[in-house]
């Protein structure tokens, strides 16, 4: 049994080798990486991926990759290519080939049927000597010294380059295509990272009360308005024009620096520059001026007229943070 510490130095020696592999790939955004970018970025069709073994998981998730932000693409495993699942690719696809070695029995027997076809080959692929690469259109070098595994066999930082070098590509096309976050939240709606990218102030702000008071209203009424709708803050509102906010800090400072309260108004202690957010607004843009303004509510507006309030705990329950 391997003691602590030489587990924890393991995890480090994979880690930093993984990196090393990762930066040398820096040097390979050459000529072939730009006109493959170029290419789908004029594509008609979609991008095929494909591979076997570890590589086609590689390939999976590359597509998974390309299909959030913004690129059609579609999976289709090498082995089963050969077996009738070549007609996946249509006349405008475009074809990526992952693999390590470039040589497997598989590759060898998909590569020349996909050569008889129209469709350009791009090679994501560890060895540029290999047939697969000679075969290509395009190569993506992925090549890596040595396997993290201590025996070199087990697919550990040659994969690693492979899932790095289909990020570098996806986001490329992405900020080609200006793909807005808004443009992400499309493709993924359900979810927490959903809720991030489409819940909006108003989804909130519309389950709870809007508790308001007018400028003149007696400091006994704020605080039973504050008591009441359990928001920890009230509007202050003229006309329905927001002019200040009271929040329960308002009300404790209120009481250490006034003996006689009876006299005092709204106005006397209301906040004068509330922070405010309109329900348009995207909720986590809400928790980012909170978090910004160390405080746990917004006042909500509609244009200029006071619409209600957002509280931290509202994007708790959503589970928005």
């Amino acid at each position: 049994m391997k003691s602590n510490s030489e587990i924890k130095n393991i995890a480090i020696n994979v880690l930093t080798q993984e990196a090393n592999a990762l930066n040398k790939l820096t040097e390979r955004i050459d000529s072939d990486f730009l006109a493959v970018v170029a290419t789908i970025l004029k594509l008609r069709g979609r991008v095929v991926l494909t591979g076997v073994g570890k590589s086609a998981i590689i390939a999976q998730k590359i597509v998974a990759t390309l299909n959030s932000t913004g690129t059609p693409a579609i999976f289709m495993h090498a082995a089963d290519a050969i077996h009738g699942d070549l007609g996946i690719i249509q006349e405008d696809d475009l074809i990526i080939a992952v693999s390590k070695s470039g040589n497997t029995a598989e590759i060898k027997v998909l590569v020349p049927l996909l050569r008889q076809t129209q469709n350009q080959l791009v090679a994501i692929v560890g060895n540029t000597q290999s047939y697969l690469a000679q075969q290509a259109d395009y190569i993506l070098d992925t090549t890596v010294e040595k396997e993290a595994c201590p025996h070199n066999l087990a697919p550990t930082t040659s994969t690693t380059a492979q899932l790095a070098m289909g990020d570098a590509l996806a986001i490329c096309l992405l900020e080609c295509r200006q793909f807005s976050d808004r443009d992400f939240a499309r493709y993924h709606p359900g979810g927490m990272l959903g809720k991030r990218l489409y819940l909006k102030v108003s989804d909130l702000s519309a389950h709870n009360t809007k508790p308001w008071v007018q400028p003149d209203a007696p400091v006994r009424e704020v605080i039973v308005a504050i008591t009441k709708h359990r928001l920890g803050a009230v509007a202050v509102v003229k006309e329905s024009d927001l002019i200040g906010i009271i929040t329960d800090g308002d009300i404790r400072r209120m009481l250490e620096n006034h003996a006689q309260i009876d006299g005092l108004t709204a106005k006397d202690i209301m906040g004068r520059s509330p922070k405010t957010v309109d329900r348009s607004e995207l909720a986590i843009h809400a928790f980012d001026v909170m978090r910004e303004n160390n405080i746990t509510q917004l006042l909500v507006l509609n244009g200029k007229s006071y619409d209600g309030i957002v509280h931290l705990h509202d994007l708790l329950k959503e589970g928005i943070i």
